[in-house]
């Protein structure tokens, strides 16, 4: 997902976008869907099948 629609999607459940990297913006996404911030913390080893962010989180870029 790109920059933009990450800062739209965090936009839209008012938080903060301004300054922040695209990891901590979806983070905080997770924490004001309720989920755990775990973004890019795991070596490939997730068991959160139905997260939004799975595939991104997933890929080597």
């Amino acid at each position: 997902m790109k920059v933009a629609e990450v800062k739209d999607r965090a936009r839209e459940m008012n938080i903060k976008v301004t300054g922040r990297k695209k990891i901590d913006m979806i983070r905080s996404i997770q924490v004001a869907e309720g989920n755990y911030p775990c973004f890019k913390t795991t070596d490939g080893d997730c068991d959160q099948y139905d997260c939004y962010w799975r595939e991104d989180c997933l890929s080597k870029k």
